[in-house]
């Protein structure tokens, strides 16, 4: 009967000690922390650590999708009338990006390498073929047009050249020219006179299997918030494109990683050559891809917001004072003089009176807006789009007939789409992953679960015990008698 007793209160004991143990570790936060030590010293870019594998070559495919703007009214436009313009694509490309040329630099802290991107068309993903014809402004004429509109000389004979050759203010070519490049009749001719002009004209001319120079990273091994975090970018510190040190200032990651032990309160800064400048997103919501929990991080209105609504962004007007609206970003001054303007899709999030300017424009969060989802514990990217539209800065210039009498507006000549979503195999991992941290975080809670059940025997068995007790203590007096 002692033995028993002693046994019942072992157990008594035992689940009040289960109890105070888990709600400890629940308070202390012992096993997440742990984990997180874990995944911090595995999350470096160093020789032999799947991250590292990963930032070398993405495993998951990423695609590039192009949108043109199809000019449907050219002529009205020049006679003053607002554009019209038609949307076409997609024209679809896999892209490659592997880090070439890495090297491991002061005791393995940082990492230098290039990022070469190589885009190979995907006719099955596209709306038609690369010989597709889109008619849009014609950058080269006035990229020329807006150098030497204040030298009447020049002008006039730019202006007559024009004429001869039948340039205009917009043009016709293939999406493949418009994209890579074609030989520009006007270009060609100023390279006589200056040969260091370059006579082919392509958004993105140069940029197939090439790269934007060279990358200095830090490799996270001192501080895991600074995983891929770039240090240098040919080797500058800090930009000159701008008019303040804060708009000049690089921060961040490439876009293409993030550091591990990721907050919904944090600010994920990046930085991109596409846009000449550094921006930030911030968390909004939670999402699931491929079964696996993450945050999506967004970037705010404000990152492109007027100077009204946000002083900081001053420093974006060029020339100083020049601001031109929210959600725009005015990037000639990067892009060799051509009046190139940068914004979200369909003008989303800028100025309406941008939205409006141009028949045919309607912005769509779904499908406008850039958006990284981030396993918050790795740090790996399991979805994102990035989401950037090329516009020309349109406008009479009365040296140049040319221009006829088009109202001033912000032509929207193409947007891209650059998407990734993680592979199954990285997506297995990553559940193995969660699954491990999921179970190790509840040990606390399956301590305390345990407590509660033994306390819950402990009770029932002095019940129990308490109840044959009593019986004895009633039958007592009639055996007396």
């Amino acid at each position: 009967m002692v033995l028993k007793s002693c046994c019942i209160y072992s157990i008594g004991v035992f689940s009040i000690l289960m109890l105070i143990l888990g709600i400890s570790l629940v308070l202390s936060d012992v096993f997440p922390h742990f984990i997180q030590s874990v995944v911090k010293k595995e999350v470096v870019l160093k020789n032999g650590t799947e991250a590292f594998e990963a930032w070398t070559d993405p495993p998951a495919p990423i695609y590039m999708q192009f949108y043109f703007f199809n000019l449907t009214n050219p002529q009205e436009v020049l006679e003053g009338d607002r554009p019209a313009v038609v949307e076409i694509g997609p024209y679809t490309y896999r892209e490659y990006r592997p880090m070439e040329q890495v090297s491991f630099q002061d005791n393995e802290t940082k990492v230098a390498a290039v990022n070469t991107k190589t885009y190979i068309f995907q006719r099955n993903m596209s709306r038609g073929p690369e010989s597709d014809l889109i008619r849009t402004a014609n950058i080269p004429a006035m990229t020329v047009m807006e150098k030497f509109k204040n030298f009447p000389i020049e002008a006039n004979l730019i202006s007559a050249f024009m004429r001869s050759s039948g340039e205009g203010l917009f043009s016709t070519h293939t999406v493949g020219e418009l994209l890579w490049g074609y030989e520009d009749a006007l270009l060609k001719a100023l390279k006589v006179i200056r040969p260091e002009l370059d006579d082919v004209f392509g958004l993105f001319y140069k940029t197939n299997a090439s790269n934007d120079g060279e990358y200095v990273f830090f490799t996270g091994q001192q501080n895991y918030k600074d995983f891929a975090r770039v240090d240098t970018w040919n080797s500058k510190s800090s930009l000159n494109w701008w008019t303040s040190d804060e708009c000049n200032m690089i921060n961040g990651t490439n876009g293409a990683s993030f550091h591990p032990v990721i907050n919904k309160n944090e600010m994920l800064y990046m930085f991109s050559s596409d846009l000449c400048r550094s921006l930030y997103a911030l968390y909004e919501d939670d999402v699931a891809v491929r079964g696996i929990p993450g945050y999506r991080f967004v970037p705010p209105s404000e990152v492109f917001a007027n100077l009204s609504v946000n002083p900081a962004n001053a420093g974006f007007c060029v020339p100083a004072g020049n601001c031109l609206g929210s959600g725009l970003l005015n990037v000639s001054t990067c892009k060799q003089g051509a009046p190139i303007i940068m914004s979200s899709p369909h003008f989303y999030q800028a100025d309406e009176k941008f939205v409006h300017n141009v028949f045919g424009m309607r912005p769509r969060k779904e499908q406008h807006q850039t958006a990284i989802d981030i396993d918050p514990v790795t740090g790996s990217i399991l979805r994102a789009a990035k989401r950037l539209q090329v516009n020309v800065y349109v406008e009479k210039i009365s040296t140049f007939s040319q221009t006829g009498n088009v109202r001033t507006v912000v032509l929207p000549v193409v947007y891209l789409n650059e998407s990734i979503v993680i592979d199954e195999t990285s997506a297995k991992k990553l559940k193995e992953i969660v699954v491990t941290k999921d179970v190790v975080e509840n040990i606390p809670f399956m301590l305390i679960g345990l407590g509660i059940i033994l306390g819950g025997i402990f009770m029932l068995l002095m019940c129990r015990q308490k109840i044959p007790e009593s019986t004895a203590a009633e039958r007592q007096p009639l055996l007396s008698s």
